[in-house]
């Protein structure tokens, strides 16, 4: 059973009232070292860019904080609180193209599976349930989409509904996974703004991210992965022309 702090409105508690903080993570599948020895510490309000070479353990690094992979060592306390496996006060959004695009199913119908950790699969909805789901789709300027399927939406519209999902759960990390793949120019810069936003309100957004140029503007922090931690800290300050050509041996 997952040991998960009492749930709090993130918006109202910025700075380290909501500290998350990883200690010493490895992870492995089977035999192989995927990630180990990372170890940092941020807050809401903050975008954090996971930034490395492909098999650098990005992913691995998300699906960990999420509780979707075990963890072989380590440690992740969120609020001052270990968490065990999974809390719904984090929300995971994959790859577009580990989704099911072909699945039938509208954009209300997926941001309403947002709120299925706090009511269950058959429970009825509350009319909080409703409230929160229609504050997620208005927040992402999803109103008249809400009906469309999903694989009708373009790309920039497939983010924004799995993070309208996240808002409904009302999540306070956001574990994004190479959320700017993909995107023309124009549907790249909405998400930035967009996420720029959800961090000024108070959520803490973490993204696996390959572009080093946009990452200036995009990020806060920086986490630089290269199977084991690399460097962590103030974007500006941390990718110096030497660290990224040591890290991508170029």
């Amino acid at each position: 059973m997952n040991e998960e702090p009492e749930h709090h409105d993130c918006c109202a508690h910025h700075g380290h009232h909501h500290e998350l903080v990883i200690d010493g993570l490895s992870v492995s599948y089977r035999d192989i070292l995927a990630l180990s020895g990372v170890s940092m510490a941020t807050s809401c309000g903050n975008r954090v860019a996971l930034i490395g070479p492909n098999g650098a353990g990005k992913s691995t690094l998300l699906k960990a904080i999420a509780g979707l992979v075990p963890r072989s060592a380590g440690e992740i306390r969120w609020r001052g609180t270990s968490v065990k496996k999974w809390s719904r006060e984090f929300a995971y959004l994959p790859q577009r193209e580990e989704v099911d695009w072909s699945f039938p199913i509208t954009v209300r119908g997926l941001v309403e599976m947002g709120r299925y950790p706090q009511t269950g699969w058959w429970r009825k909805f509350s009319e909080d349930d409703i409230r929160a789901v229609d504050t997620a789709l208005d927040s992402l300027n999803l109103n008249d989409l809400q009906d469309r399927q999903i694989r009708e939406l373009s790309g920039g519209q497939q983010q924004r509904a799995f993070l309208a999902r996240a808002l409904a759960q009302e999540a306070h990390v956001l574990l994004l996974d190479e959320p700017f793949t993909g995107l023309d120019r124009n549907a790249a810069t909405l998400l930035g703004e967009l996420l720029a936003k959800l961090a000024k309100d108070g959520r803490l957004i973490i993204a696996s991210h390959h572009d080093l140029v946009s990452a200036q503007s995009l990020f806060d922090e920086v986490l630089v992965l290269n199977t084991k931690q690399v460097a962590f800290g103030a974007v500006a300050e941390t990718l110096t022309p030497q660290l990224i050509s040591e890290t991508f041996a170029i």
